[in-house]
């Protein structure tokens, strides 16, 4: 009987000695800037390790998304340029954040409108494997965007034609 007791103990001694953090050394991986430029140059992971984390984050997107984004880049572009000639026949800005921008800092509509849409646009590609309320790919939203960007620019020009 003493020894299944000696064994119980020395047994939860081992998981006790298994459970200490043995690594001294600080750790060695860190994020630096030229990581994070390399990481993009040249990915190495393109889907998750595991069966399950094939809709976390990776280092590596599908082509098409860099179509989408520079797409969505330029129609802002173009939203704005159009905007501004609309502003100037006399229409008004529809979104009160820049309209405000507008009307204080003219200088700065452009760079706040694009600023803004590149953000947004970095951000859902970076997440774009992931799922928007286990619904749907955050991708896409971003076809849905392109989509929204299509039809604002025929709107504008709709409008632009209408003014003349």
């Amino acid at each position: 009987m003493n020894k299944l007791f000696d064994r119980v103990v020395l047994s939860d001694q081992t998981v006790a000695a298994r459970a200490v953090e043995r690594r001294g050394a600080p750790e060695r991986r860190r994020t630096s800037l030229r990581s994070f430029l390399q990481g993009g140059v040249t990915p190495r992971r393109r889907s998750g390790r595991r069966a399950g984390e094939h809709h976390l984050p990776i280092d590596w997107h599908e082509p098409y998304l860099l179509f989408l984004s520079l797409m969505i880049l330029l129609l802002s572009v173009a939203d704005a340029f159009l905007t501004l000639t609309l502003i100037m026949r006399g229409a008004t800005e529809a979104n009160p954040f820049l309209a405000v921008i507008l009307r204080d800092y003219p200088e700065l509509f452009a760079l706040v409108k694009m600023g803004f849409t590149g953000g947004g646009v970095l951000v859902l590609v970076a997440v774009a494997r992931t799922r928007l309320f286990r619904v749907m790919r955050v991708g896409v939203v971003l076809q849905g965007i392109f989509v929204a960007y299509v039809a604002l620019i025929a709107y504008e020009w709709w409008l632009l034609r209408a003014f003349l």
